[in-house]
């Protein structure tokens, strides 16, 4: 498997990965594809890196600039994160957050936020923090990375992106 940067010729792929992975799950509108392809469209997919398994695109990560207060401060946002379900529970999600990491970090990233399941994303060493909040994200499932020991305060926004509606 290589991780690479999506290109063009991947944009297909990109979009039936995150349809299917996104299919069933109970917290989703299922527009995350949309929300990829606005971030795109905007040019705020500051990462964006595909699993490539012999030719096969099978995952698909996206990061992109997170405001909080409403400045930019060299946070990003991961996400969405999507694998087809066949190839779920392999490690291809592990290793496209890990890769994704590297290159914001790379970048200068003084840090990352998601939503998601915080059982997976405590290995990299995401942490819940009380002093950042996302609105219509519960808590428990609003998890933080900070890439210099420093959290700032305040209320996080996701590019405009995220707010497509099918």
């Amino acid at each position: 498997m290589v991780i690479r940067p999506e290109t063009p010729n991947d944009y297909e792929s990109i979009r039936e990965i995150n349809i299917a992975a996104f299919a069933d799950h109970p917290y989703s509108h299922q527009t995350e594809h949309l929300i990829v392809e606005a971030l795109r469209a905007a040019r705020a997919l500051t990462v964006s890196l595909v699993a490539d398994i012999d030719g096969e695109v099978v995952g698909h990560i996206a990061f992109s600039p997170a405001t909080i207060n409403g400045m930019e401060c060299g946070w990003f946002l991961a996400g969405p994160l999507a694998v087809l379900p066949d190839f779920q529970r392999q490690g291809i999600g592990q290793q496209l957050v890990g890769t994704g990491l590297k290159a914001i970090r790379d970048l200068g990233a003084k840090g990352c936020v998601l939503a998601g399941n915080p059982a997976f994303y405590v290995r990299f060493g995401f942490r819940r923090s009380s002093e950042l909040v996302l609105d219509g994200v519960p808590p428990q499932f609003f998890v933080c990375l900070p890439m210099d020991e420093t959290i700032p305060q305040g209320k996080v926004a996701h590019h405009a992106a995220f707010s497509v509606t099918a």
